[in-house]
């Protein structure tokens, strides 16, 4: 049984006391690490990070694919009392020099091949950075030579562990923003262990349990994936960006890791059910399918089940502010004629949840409304941003802070909730949030373009489809060839739109603002 802990790094340290042999991660095809092991890597990195001036509260980027590496390095920033702020290894080098600038990180943990490109962004800004590069990931080994070498010249002496408060900053998760830059979302220890703990309450995890990796780290789906199995010192399977969206290299997988606990976004489950040959596949191992970010379309949600009966169903909810607050699990046979999605369930233990009209006033059961969450997993606002930290809380008559989901919902007569859709223009894709400005913004970049719009169309295969309708300078207009490559650059590549389609003029409101609504008629 574990003793109550308050900070994530307490779930390494605990597991690696308690189990040092057994298997804390694997990285297929890369290796493996026991609890004992990962622990005196990320025992390395602490030191160094100390020994370089990192402070408590001080935040460190990590800009790495996902690895042992990659989780050895966030527990070493935890264990030195700072915040990590991972970036997407396969997003544009602008942007993650942006994220790591505007948060002031003191540190970097970065790949070789994509530091010299850092570096030309970051130069720049006029700031400094220390930067540890290690020469490439895998199984740890690239990071315990990063370590090593600097100790030859200036060893690091042993520190300790920083004990952390519960309302310590622990880790800073960047989201699209609706003015053209990223927002980071700032979670505290209390935010993210609240959560862990209501996981352990209700999928009860054990020591044997295998789970997956598949959410990449600077997506919140990742925190389950962590910190839950580190916990019970069970087994962590990273599965890594290429074989995760390849489901003719995913299903096996699952299969020859014989994973124990699924979590991903409906949309790879829906790869996985189309064209993973799940029929062929021993899945006797796995016992829990979660998953999250996205409206799962029952025909999908229904053929794997057909295919997959075994294991229980959840369907998890939350933005990145709240980590999941709300929960729904899936029982008995799905009616063959049911096309309406299935609700997002009650709220969490560790969250409450309210349902407002638009003047903040509570809404009775059946009536529609904004769903707002409070407790101790909703996130402590946005770094820097104190305006829009501002905007995103209600302050209650009694002084409560909820959050504003801007997500709409209605309590169904069995108390849980149906998601309806979303007040602004912020859409998931592929689970990750979008704000379809920031979309537009980076579009209005390109030289040719005068004028674009970008709107979110429902898509039954991928849950929802991108379309840019732009405008452009005679004579200028840029091949779809050269409008990919140019998102491509500027955007992660779940913002790049899926259609571009090119017009004299855009259709405005009687206030000449762009009219959104027709442009979802135009074909």
């Amino acid at each position: 049984m574990n003793p109550r802990l308050t900070s994530l790094q307490q779930f390494l340290e605990n597991s690696a006391r308690e189990s040092p042999e057994h298997i804390a991660v694997v990285e297929p095809g890369a290796g493996s690490v026991s609890y004992r092991e990962l622990a005196a890597l990320s025992d390395g990195l602490r030191d160094l990070l100390v020994h370089l001036g990192v402070k408590p509260g001080d935040r460190v980027g990590v800009y790495l694919r996902k690895s042992v590496d990659a989780v050895a390095a966030i527990f070493g920033i935890l264990k030195a009392g700072a915040a990590y702020v991972p970036v997407d290894p396969t997003g544009p080098p602008a942007r993650n020099a942006y994220i790591l600038a505007d948060c002031s990180v003191r540190a970097v943990i970065v790949e070789a091949q994509r530091n010299e490109k850092l570096q030309a962004e970051w130069g720049e800004s006029g700031k400094s950075i220390h930067a540890l590069v290690l020469d490439g990931t895998g199984g740890g080994r690239p990071l315990a030579a990063a370590l090593h070498a600097p100790e030859r010249r200036d060893p690091a002496p042993p520190s300790a562990t920083v004990s952390s408060g519960p309302g310590d900053l622990a880790y800073i998760l960047y989201t699209s923003g609706s003015t053209g830059k990223p927002k980071g979302v700032m979670l505290s220890h209390r935010n993210a262990v609240s959560y862990v703990d209501w996981c352990s309450e209700v999928f009860s995890p054990t020591a044997d349990d295998r789970f997956s990796s598949h959410a990449p780290f600077h997506f919140d789906l990742s925190i389950l994936d962590i910190y839950v199995p580190l916990k019970h010192a069970a087994t962590l399977v990273l599965i890594s960006d290429e074989a995760g969206k390849d489901p003719g290299k995913l299903a096996p997988l699952i299969e020859s890791e014989k994973i124990t606990v699924w979590y991903s976004t409906p949309s790879i489950l829906t790869l996985l059910t189309q064209y993973g040959r799940l029929q062929e596949r021993d899945y006797r191992a796995l016992r829990m399918v979660l998953f999250a970010g996205e409206v799962f379309p029952v025909k999908h949600l229904r053929a794997l089940r057909a295919l997959l009966p075994a294991p229980r169903y959840f369907n998890l909810y939350g933005p990145t502010e709240t980590n999941v607050c709300t929960y729904f699990e899936l029982t008995g046979e799905i009616p063959p004629g049911r096309d309406k999605p299935f609700p997002i369930g009650i709220p969490c233990s560790h969250a409450r949840t309210l349902v407002v009209d638009e003047q903040m006033r509570p809404v009775r059961a059946g009536e529609e409304g904004e769903l707002l969450v409070t407790g101790d997993a909703v996130c402590q606002g946005y770094w820097n941003l104190p305006e829009n930290t501002a905007r995103a809380f209600h302050a209650g008559a009694d002084g409560v802070q909820w959050y504003r989901t801007g997500d709409v919902v209605v309590e169904e007569p069995d108390s849980n909730y149906t998601f309806l859709g979303r007040r602004d223009r912020m859409v998931k894709r592929r689970g990750y949030r979008v704000e379809l400005g920031e979309i537009e913004i980076a579009l209005y970049r390109h030289p040719a373009i005068k004028e674009a719009a970008v709107v979110a169309l429902p898509d039954e295969e991928a849950g929802v489809r991108v379309k840019a309708f732009l405008c452009c300078h005679e004579g200028k207009r840029p091949s779809m060839i050269e409008l990919k490559q140019f998102c491509a650059d500027a955007l992660p590549s779940y913002m790049v739109p899926d259609i571009f389609s090119f017009h004299d003029l855009l259709p405005k409101t009687s206030t000449d603002k762009t009219d959104y609504q027709r442009l979802k008629e135009l074909r």
